[in-house]
Order: structure tokens, then C-alpha cells, then sequence
């Protein structure tokens, strides 16, 4: 569920009684990434305070026609799905002992289950590989297409567990990233960490020579006036929250890949901002999906289609 916020950057009534209950949703598959989306999601539900969903999918295969299967092999698999969700429910147990926890083995397409599962989450949460030999194409698959289609936040576990830096990253461009921004204060207040909000501008080939120095400053610092601007009324929803502008010179990409080396958790929205075509767009998402350093959180823009 993500949230709107009003003219003035308050929520309304109703809009807290629609996200009071939503729970954090996670898909496990038995692989040891999957172990790690689960815990991270354990941690998520204690901060929020909500119920932790783990959800494990049967896949069906070809054009969404369920395989022919001997009544053994159903009864194996579904087995073998029980299995995966008692060790994930072990794993999110151990780790935050006091989150409540439901499960549920699923018959279907894993994104479709997903993001269906989504239309009620606070977040889903995914590892960033799964089992078998493909997981390249696992991730594809299950991780950019829940980016895609999920209606809610979606966080992909990546990186090599690593202790807090108590500092998070937020990428934006020049257009409406109010729901990346409300999602970002959000996270940080609730890890009482500094948040980084993060806007790469590419060198103006206009400007590649001598004597441009003086014109990229001002370009840099009206960048940067217009970035303060737009996380001003979540900072005053959220006054204890440390903030720091960080204004690069560098392909969006590349610049939050490189935040991601310094933070517990790197995020971004999923619409075509202001002067980033949809192709641009789609390469932040899928860089960061394959390439970042720590967990990354792509947040949808209500009404808006995931590029």
C-alpha cells in the first residue's frame, strides 16, 4: 500500500486505517538468499509493527497451464513446500521471536502470486537469486517482475551482510518523487539512520571545456536548491530525521550503485522522472536490482505503470 500524501504532506484518517494492518510480505524458496530476505523482513515487521506473511509458490509451468503431475509428485511437492515454510518460519522466529507470522503454500505463477499477495503489504520482500541453475534468470523473472507489477514497495535482499551504518540512500530526480521520499523517511525514522537523498545530473557535453567551472557550480547548486525543495514537507513530518544532500555529476545509475557500498538500504522510484526518459528509468531499477551492495527498494508511484 503505498501512501498518498495530502496538499499539505499529512496523511488523513483513512488513509492510516487502510495501512494499519498490512503486513510485510515475503517469498521464500529454501535457498540461502531466500533465508536472508527472510530474516531482513523478520526485522522490517518488528520495526513497523506488523505481522510477517511468508509466502512459498509452487510454480506452474508453460503458458500458465498446471503440469500433469501423478498424484505422488503433487503430494511431494506439496511436502517439500511445507518444508520451505517451516524453515522460513524457523528462520523469521529466531530472529524477531516476538513478530507474529502466518504462512501460506501457493499453487500458481510466483510473480502473479506475488503481486497479488502485494494489493494488501506494507513491502514485498524477495532474495535476489533463488535455487537451480538459473538464477540469473530466477531474478528476471521474480525480482524485476515484482518491481514491475507489485502494487506496494518492493525490496530485493542484496549484498553481503554487513552491520548497520545507521545511514540510508534515497535517489531523485527533478519531478514528483513524493512516494520514494515518503517511503525513505519513513525507513530512516524507523532506523533512527541519516538519510541520503541522492541526485546525479550527467556532465553537459554543452559544457566539456575550458572556463565551464563557473557554469557547472551554478548548475550544481540550483540542483541542489530544487532537491531541498522537494523533501521539505516530509522533513517537517519527520523532523527527527538527519538529512544530507548529496549532488553528483554522474549517470543516476552508477551514482546509487556507488551509494549502495556506504548504506543499509538504497531506494528508488520506479516512474520516469522529469527529464529521464522511461529507458533511463528501467536502467536505475535494473542496476541497482543486479548491481547495488545492499538491499534496495524500488517504490511505485501510485497510478502510474512500473517502467
Amino acid at each position: 500500500m503505498i501512501f498518498t500524501p495530502a496538499a499539505d504532506g499529512r496523511r488523513g484518517p483513512a488513509e492510516e486505517e487502510l495501512t494499519m494492518t498490512d503486513p510485510i510480505i515475503v517469498g521464500a524458496d529454501g535457498s540461502g538468499p531466500s533465508e536472508r530476505a527472510v530474516a531482513w523482513a523478520a526485522d522490517e515487521a518488528a520495526r513497523f509493527g506488523r505481522e510477517l506473511g511468508i509466502v512459498h509458490v509452487v510454480e506452474r509451468w508453460g503458458f500458465d497451464v498446471p503440469l500433469n503431475r501423478a498424484p505422488g509428485e503433487v503430494a511431494s511437492l506439496s511436502r517439500e513446500g511445507g518444508e520451505v515454510l517451516a524453515g522460513a518460519e524457523r528462520v523469521a522466529h529466531d530472529r524477531r521471536p516476538e513478530v507474529p507470522v502466518s504462512v501460506d503454500l501457493v499453487s500458481g505463477r510466483t510473480v502473479r502470486v506475488l503481486a497479488e499477495r502485494s494489493e494488501r503489504a506494507l513491502e514485498l520482500v524477495v532474495g535476489h537469486r533463488g535455487l537451480g541453475g538459473f538464477a540469473g534468470l530466477l531474478l528476471g523473472s521474480v525480482g524485476l517482475g515484482a518491481v514491475r507489477h507489485a502494487a506496494c514497495p518492493v525490496v530485493v535482499v542484496r549484498g553481503e551482510p554487513a552491520d548497520d551504518r545507521r545511514e540510508i540512500a534515497v535517489g531523485i530526480g527533478l519531478g514528483d518523487d513524493s512516494a520514494a521520499l515518503d517511503y525513505a523517511f519513513r525507513a530512516a525514522e524507523a532506523r533512527r539512520a541519516r538519510l541520503r537523498v541522492v541526485h546525479a545530473w550527467p556532465f553537459p557535453q554543452a559544457l566539456d571545456e575550458a572556463g565551464a567551472g563557473a557554469d557547472l557550480r551554478r548548475i550544481e547548486e540550483r540542483a541542489r536548491w530544487r532537491v531541498i525543495e522537494a523533501h521539505a514537507p516530509m522533513r517537517r513530518r519527520f523532523p527527527g530525521v538527519d538529512v544530507v544532500e548529496d549532488i553528483v555529476q554522474d549517470n543516476p545509475a552508477a551514482a546509487l550503485v556507488a551509494a549502495s557500498r556506504d548504506v543499509d538500504l538504497v531506494i528508488a522510484g520506479s516512474q520516469a522522472r522529469e527529464g529521464l526518459a522511461v529507458p533511463r528509468a528501467r536502467a536505475v531499477t535494473h542496476a541497482l536490482v543486479h548491481h547495488a551492495h545492499c538491499p534496495v527498494a524500488i517504490v511505485p508511484t501510485p497510478g502510474e505503470p512500473a517502467p
